[in-house]
This record gives structure tokens, C-alpha cells and sequence, in this order.
């Protein structure tokens, strides 16, 4: 296991900060191409449903590169690895910026993924690691509000900056900001021994245990649920709620400040008791998309309920990536990896089935309905998680522990369920 350089106090050390703030970069990058589609479109000579291809191809990149990419850093400093990323993540950029091509441009995205993909994975365990045991929820949802502020803070202001400057000048200033980033990481991300040594064997070996699937279930559900709505939110705040189109950015932030303070709930009360925050958090999300079908056509209703969505919905994340770490033990890094390929892969089916909804006769209200199955869904990889912990608490209860003692770190999630 990696050696935990937390300090004895609450407070998170810097270097998660620092991860945060690259998780942030990353992130405003995967989606602020939604936002100037339109500017990238007609100078690739493509069309705009074409061009959406830009953001499958990050996707996609995204759930099959992040466990790849851990596979095969596997051995490298993860220092080192990070540092690789960003200079991937920049040169992506800078090869998108210099061609007029859009299959290459195609490909830079893809590539991008995969050095994100990477990026997160490492990124979660140094996180987890540094700020130990007893803050590790705190610390992954520390690195998810830089995610979360990228949507809130970076996609809308990189959106315009490249309307100003042109998607190529947002491209290159994306790609100074991440060989900024590189050189600060190099810098101030500390060497982390480990106390054994790491292997391939090792990591897919983790990856045996059944509570580890039920946490990344978990996290697919959850994120499948509130982004089946999410995706189709602008249609549904303008045609069903009347709400100005010129508003809707508006609600927009509403609803990632809802997602900040439910990754803020999480990461606060997830590493104490991580079922019985994320149960009633997955039962509430539910009950708000549901709410949303009838009470949509009512502007502040509908603002208030696509907050709450957020809020809820976002307070499980956290808790359910630490607990697939702690799972992993010895061997996290592809376990972060297939936490980050979970969130992606709900994202997709859940835009996907959410827009099969909208086109038939459920109409507007079709996305919140399927939100509101996957979230209702999420209880159940999540209650027999609580089911697997509590007799994982049971038997460490019976066999006894030292008084005085810390059980082993692959039963910390076990002995916390004691206070599920």
C-alpha cells in the first residue's frame, strides 16, 4: 500500500489542491466543446451533428483508455506519470490547433482522453494516499468539485474565450495551461514509496472482489441518472417551464453549485458513514426526478428541483470512488481508473436512452423518467453493499482486534460500516 502522508490534523494537504486543479484543466477541456461546436464545425468543413463526434470520441477515450493507460503506467513514478499526462494533454492540443484536418482533430481528442483518463487515475490514488486513511473521502471529493467547477466556472468561460479568440486560441491556451500545470506537478507532487511492489497480476487480482462492482454499479446508475436529465435540461427548462433561453445559463449554475455541495456533502460525512449517506442521497435523487415530470412546468420548481438533482445526485461520487479504493488495497490505480470509465460509461447510456425517451411519446418529460429509474436503481448495488459491509464488520468484530490496533486498510470500509 502506498505510504499515507497525511498530516495528524482534518486538514487536506496541498498536493490535493493541486490535483484538483488539474482535474479542473481536464475537465473544462472534455466539455467545453459542446459550447463552441458551432465555431469548430464549418473550419473542419464538417457539420454540426458531426462534429459531435468530438465529444463521443473523448468519451469513449475516456472509458476504455482509463484502465488501459493504468495498465500500462503501471510501473512508471506516478509522479512522473502525471507530469506525461499533461505534457500528452498539451501536445494534443497543440497538434488540434495546428491542422485543418478533422480526423486528425478527431484523434487528438481521443489521444487527450486517454492522457485524462490516466491523469485521474493516478491522480485519485496520490490524493487518497496523501491526505490518509480518515480523509479519504474528503480528498476524492475534493478532486470531483474541480470537475464540478469546471462545468460551473471553466466550460462557460471557455466557451467564450473561444468565441473571441477562435476555438484554436482556446485550444492553445489550453495547452500552456497544462504544461504550466505539468512543471507545477513536477515540482510539488511529493515521491510516494510504496510498501510493495506494484504488478499487473496484482491490480486485475483486486479486481476479484464482488463489493468493489457494487460501488462502480453504483456509481454508473447514479451518473446515468442525473445526466439522462441534465442532457436534455435546456429543452426541458424552455419549452416545458417557459423559462428565456437567455436564462437558462442561469439554471445552469444553479445546478453545478448543487453539484459542488453534494460532492462537499459526501467527501464531509462519506469517510464517517459512507451507506447511510449515500442511500438516502441515491432515494432522494430519485424522488426529485420524479417530482420533476409533474412540477416542471412551473419555473421556479423546475430550478429548484434541477438543484436539488445535483445536490443529491452528487453526494454519492465520492463516497462510492473512495470505497472502490479502499477495496483495492494494494493495488488501487486500475480500480480509480474503472471508477472514472463508470462515470463515463453512465454518461453515455444514460444520454443515450434519455434521448431515445425524448423522441417518443414521453416527449420532454422522457429524460427525468429514465433519471428517475437509474437513480431508484442505484439502491441496489448500493443496499447490498451496506449488506456485504455490515458482515464484513460482523466478522471482524467476532475475531477480534487488538484493542489499540487498526485493521488492515482492505477492512477499513468493513469496520466504518459499523457506522453505516
Amino acid at each position: 500500500m502506498l505510504h499515507p502522508a497525511a498530516p495528524a490534523s482534518g486538514k487536506l494537504p496541498f498536493v490535493v489542491w493541486l490535483l484538483a486543479a488539474g482535474t479542473f484543466l481536464m475537465g473544462t477541456t472534455e466539455f467545453v466543446i459542446a459550447g463552441i461546436l458551432p465555431d469548430i464545425a464549418p473550419d473542419l468543413g464538417a457539420s454540426v451533428s458531426h462534429a459531435g463526434l468530438l465529444i463521443t470520441a473523448f468519451a469513449v477515450g475516456m472509458i476504455v483508455g482509463g484502465p488501459t493507460m493504468a495498465l500500462a503506467t503501471l510501473r512508471l513514478p506516478q509522479r512522473l506519470t502525471l507530469v506525461l499526462a499533461l505534457a500528452v494533454f498539451a501536445a494534443g492540443h497543440i497538434v488540434a490547433a495546428l491542422t485543418g484536418s478533422f480526423t486528425v482533430v478527431l484523434a487528438a481528442r481521443f489521444v487527450t482522453a486517454l492522457a485524462t483518463g490516466a491523469f485521474w487515475a493516478v491522480g485519485f490514488v496520490i490524493a487518497t494516499t496523501a491526505a490518509g486513511l480518515a480523509n479519504a473521502t474528503r480528498a476524492v471529493s475534493v478532486m470531483m468539485g474541480g470537475l464540478t467547477l469546471a462545468n460551473v466556472v471553466g466550460v462557460p468561460a471557455g466557451s467564450l474565450a473561444g468565441h473571441v479568440t477562435g476555438w484554436r486560441g482556446l485550444f492553445w491556451a489550453l495547452a500552456a495551461l497544462a504544461a504550466l500545470a505539468a512543471a507545477v506537478i513536477g515540482r510539488f507532487i511529493p515521491r510516494m514509496k510504496r510498501h510493495v511492489p506494484v504488478s499487473v497480476r496484482g491490480e486485475i487480482r483486486a479486481l476479484r472482489q464482488g463489493r468493489l462492482w457494487l460501488a462502480l454499479a453504483a456509481a454508473v446508475l447514479i451518473m446515468g441518472g442525473v445526466l439522462a436529465t441534465y442532457t436534455y435540461v435546456t429543452l426541458l427548462l424552455t419549452d416545458r417551464a417557459g423559462i428565456p433561453a437567455g436564462a437558462v445559463p442561469l439554471v445552469l449554475v444553479a445546478f453545478g453549485a448543487g453539484a459542488l455541495g453534494g460532492t462537499a456533502i459526501g467527501g464531509r460525512f462519506g469517510d464517517r458513514r459512507p451507506m447511510t449517506t449515500t442511500i438516502p442521497a441515491a432515494a432522494a435523487t430519485a424522488l426529485v426526478l420524479l417530482a420533476l415530470i409533474p412540477l416542471s412546468t412551473t419555473p421556479a420548481a423546475a430550478i429548484a428541483l434541477i438543484f436539488l438533482m445535483a445536490l443529491t445526485g452528487f453526494t454519492i461520487n465520492p463516497v462510492v470512488t473512495a470505497l472502490a479504493v479502499h477495496f483495492a488495497d494494494d493495488a488501487p490505480t486500475l480500480t480509480s481508473a474503472l471508477t472514472t470509465s463508470a462515470y463515463n460509461t453512465g454518461i453515455a447510456v444514460g444520454s443515450a436512452l434519455a434521448g431515445q425517451a425524448l423522441a417518443s411519446s414521453l416527449g420532454l418529460s422522457g429524460p427525468a423518467l429514465v433519471g428517475a429509474v437509474f437513480a431508484g436503481l442505484t439502491l441496489l448495488p448500493l443496499i447490498a453493499l451496506a449488506l456485504a459491509l455490515r458482515r464484513g464488520a460482523t466478522r471482524i468484530i467476532a475475531h477480534g482486534t487488538p484493542e489499540g490496533q487498526v485493521p488492515a486498510s482492505r477492512d477499513i470500509a468493513s469496520a466504518s460500516s459499523t457506522r453505516l
